[in-house]
C-alpha cells in the first residue's frame, strides 16, 4: 500500500463523525418560503467490534421559494460511552430550477466548523437532483468535500467525492416507502479501490402529518454495506417539527 493510499483511508476513518451526517440524511430541496422547522436526526452505526451513534438537533427556515437554510449541533458517541459536542454546521440549499424543466436541480453548500479547533472546518457543496415519474420520486446528489485543518503537521486534505441516491414512492402523505443508498469513493479524481470505498443501501419511509397549522415530517432507513471502509449495519431517522 502507497503512502499516499494509506493517508487517504486513514483521513476517511478519521473523518467520520464530521462527515457523516449527509452519508445518512438524503438532502432535498423544496419550496418551504416562510416555514421554520426544528430538525432531529440520529444515526446509529454497528460494527463487528463496536458501535458509534450521532444526534443532531438544528433550527431552519425558509428564506425564499428557493433558498432553504439551518444551523445544527452534532453530538457523537463510541460504544454507548459518554456523548460529546462535535461540531457545528450551516447548510445552505438553493433551488435552480422550479418546475421548468422534467427535473429540479439545486445547489447544497455546507460549512461545518469542528468543536476541537485543531481540527479546523469543512467544506461540502454539490448539485442535488430530483424528478418524478408517475408518483414514484427519484433523487441523485453528488457532494465534494475537504476537510480544512489549522494545526500545523496535519498534512493536505483532499477533495473527496460521496453520493446520495433514492426512489420513493408518493403513496400515501403519511407511508412513502422507498430504497436509499449512500457512499464514499475516496479522493474526486483519484477513486480508491473498490474494497476500500464505502456503499451502503437499504429501506428507507418517509411521512408527514399535518396538526393543525402545524406539521411533522419523518424518515426512518436501515442500510447494510461499509462505512468508513468497514462493513456495518446502520440505522438512521429523521424528524422535522415546521411551524
Amino acid at each position: 500500500m502507497t503512502k499516499r493510499l494509506a493517508c487517504t483511508i486513514l483521513a476517511l476513518i478519521l473523518s467520520s463523525p464530521a462527515l457523516a451526517d449527509t452519508g445518512y440524511y438524503l438532502v432535498t430541496t423544496y419550496d418551504v418560503e416562510g416555514q421554520a422547522s426544528i430538525d432531529y436526526k440520529y444515526w446509529h452505526a454497528q460494527y463487528k467490534d463496536r458501535t458509534t451513534a450521532s444526534p443532531e438537533i438544528g433550527v431552519g427556515y425558509g428564506v425564499t421559494s428557493r433558498w432553504y437554510t439551518e444551523v445544527y449541533e452534532q453530538w457523537f458517541t463510541r460504544n454507548g460511552g459518554g456523548t460529546r459536542r462535535v461540531s457545528t454546521a450551516w447548510q445552505n440549499d438553493y433551488m435552480l430550477t422550479q418546475g421548468q424543466y422534467a427535473f429540479d436541480l439545486a445547489l447544497h453548500t455546507k460549512l461545518e466548523r469542528s468543536h476541537d479547533h485543531e481540527d479546523g472546518y469543512m467544506l461540502e457543496w454539490g448539485p442535488v437532483l430530483q424528478t418524478e415519474i408517475g408518483r414514484t420520486q427519484f433523487n441523485a446528489n453528488l457532494f465534494f468535500q475537504r476537510d480544512y485543518r489549522v494545526a500545523p503537521g496535519n498534512g493536505e486534505h483532499p477533495m473527496e467525492l460521496t453520493y446520495q441516491l433514492q426512489v420513493k414512492h408518493n403513496w400515501k402523505p403519511w407511508l412513502q416507502p422507498g430504497l436509499q443508498a449512500f457512499g464514499e469513493v475516496g479522493t474526486w479524481n483519484d477513486w480508491l479501490p473498490y474494497k476500500q470505498q464505502s456503499h451502503r443501501a437499504g429501506p428507507m419511509i418517509y411521512g408527514h402529518r399535518d396538526i393543525g397549522r402545524q406539521e411533522v415530517k419523518y424518515e426512518f432507513a436501515y442500510l447494510i454495506g461499509r462505512n468508513s471502509a468497514r462493513a456495518a449495519k446502520s440505522f438512521s431517522m429523521r424528524v422535522q417539527y415546521i411551524f
